[in-house]
C-alpha cells in the first residue's frame, strides 16, 4: 500500500515540483478568467441579436452558436493556432488560446442568456416601451439587470467548465496545469505530479460548484 502511495502520490516529489504546478495553476486561472470575461461580451452581444429577430443578424448569430457548440473545443483549439497561417492570421499560441476559449465560451454564454431574456416576462419589456423608452434602452435598463441574476449559476458553471476545458490548451505548447503535470511526470518518472494537478483543478473548481447551488437555492427562495 505505502508503495502505491508513493507511485501516485509522493510528497517528497509534489513538495519539490509544487512551484511549477502553482504557476501553471495561476496560468490556467488566468487563461479561463481572460477568457470567461471575453466570453460573456460575445454571447451577452449575440443573445440580444438573437432576441431583436433581426434577420440577417439573427442568423449569423445562430450560424456562430451552432459552430462552435457543434465541434470539439480541440479542433477549435488547433484550427486557430495551426490552420489560420494558412490564410496569413498567425497568431502566438497564448493569443490563439484565449481566442478559441473565448469564442467556445461566447457560443454557450449566447444560449445562457438568451434564455435568460426569454424568460423575463413580456410585460417589463413592454411596460419600459410605455414609459417612453426604446427597445436598447428597456433591455439595457430593465430587461438585461433582471437577466444577469437569473443566469448567475448557468455562467458560473461555464466558467467552472472553462477551467477543465483550459486543459486542452496543452496541444498547443501552453504550459498551463495539465501539461506542467506532465513536464514533471516526464523529469521525475513518477505520475504524483498529475495526482497533484487533479487536486490543485479540485481545490480550483468546488468552491465554485458549491457557490452555485447556493446561488440557485437563493434564486429559488427568492422567485417563491
Amino acid at each position: 500500500m505505502q508503495g502505491l502511495i508513493d507511485n501516485y502520490f509522493s510528497i517528497s516529489i509534489i513538495s519539490e515540483i509544487y512551484p511549477y504546478l502553482l504557476r501553471g495553476a495561476l496560468l490556467t486561472i488566468g487563461f479561463s478568467l481572460a477568457s470567461e470575461i471575453i466570453g460573456i461580451t460575445i454571447g451577452l452581444t449575440s443573445s440580444i441579436v438573437r432576441v431583436t429577430r433581426i434577420k440577417v443578424l439573427n442568423q449569423l448569430a445562430i450560424v456562430y452558436v451552432d459552430l462552435f457548440r457543434g465541434t470539439p473545443l480541440l479542433i477549435q483549439i488547433i484550427f486557430i493556432y495551426y490552420a489560420l497561417p494558412y490564410f496569413g492570421i498567425n497568431l502566438p499560441a497564448v493569443a490563439a488560446g484565449i481566442v478559441a476559449l473565448s469564442l467556445n465560451s461566447g457560443a454557450y454564454v449566447t444560449e445562457i442568456f438568451r434564455a435568460g431574456i426569454e424568460s423575463i416576462e413580456k410585460g417589463q419589456m413592454e411596460g419600459a416601451r410605455s414609459l417612453g423608452m426604446s427597445k436598447m434602452q428597456a433591455m439595457r435598463y430593465v430587461i438585461i439587470p433582471q437577466t444577469v441574476k437569473r443566469v448567475l449559476p448557468p455562467l458560473t458553471n461555464e466558467f467552472v467548465a472553462l477551467i477543465k476545458d483550459s486543459s486542452l490548451l496543452s496541444v498547443i505548447a501552453i504550459s498551463e496545469l495539465l501539461r506542467t503535470a506532465k513536464e514533471m511526470m516526464t523529469w521525475k518518472l513518477n505520475p504524483s505530479s498529475l495526482t497533484a494537478a487533479a487536486i490543485i483543478y479540485l481545490i480550483i473548481t468546488l468552491p465554485l460548484t458549491r457557490l452555485v447551488s447556493h446561488m440557485e437555492r437563493r434564486l429559488e427562495r427568492g422567485e417563491n
